[in-house]
């Protein structure tokens, strides 16, 4: 595995860390113990997780989920305009799944990182898309 020091992190990772009865619960919280590396996602699956903690479980969950990222566990990456036009056509490329804005930022930030090494539930989307048109992700929830 290559990491080069960050892995990027999708919603259902941070919705089964912050839920007991969550099917991926304790493997979640087994790969937060696990890795060194920077954890980092995108503004908007920031925006996405903030919004399903907060109707799923509450607004204490999304407040400690903010209160996380304002103490340093974990980066968010800004996207470029040029960036946007990029996830643009990833989701026409995807329509079929269909690809949300949160999953074609992750696609963009893969691009951008290099490793592809991702924690996501998403297991179907993830194993579809693909970064740099054929390069595939490495879900390490699943490992």
């Amino acid at each position: 595995m290559h990491f080069f020091g960050m892995i990027m992190v999708d919603t259902g990772f941070w919705l089964a860390l912050a839920s007991k009865i969550d099917n991926y619960h304790h493997r979640a919280k087994e790969r937060l113990i696990q890795f060194d590396e920077i954890f980092i996602m995108t503004w908007p699956v920031m925006t996405e997780t903030g919004h399903l903690l907060l109707r799923r479980l509450g607004p204490y969950a999304q407040q400690k989920f903010i209160e996380n990222y304002a103490n340093g566990a974990f980066q968010v990456f800004s996207l470029t305009s040029e960036q946007a036009s990029n996830m643009a056509v990833l989701m026409k490329k995807y329509a079929n799944l269909p690809m949300d804005l949160a999953d074609a930022s992750l696609v963009i930030l893969a691009e951008h990182l290099g490793p592809g090494c991702i924690l996501s539930t998403d297991l179907r989307d993830f194993s579809t898309y693909r970064w740099r048109q054929y390069e595939v992700f490495e879900n390490l929830l699943i490992k």
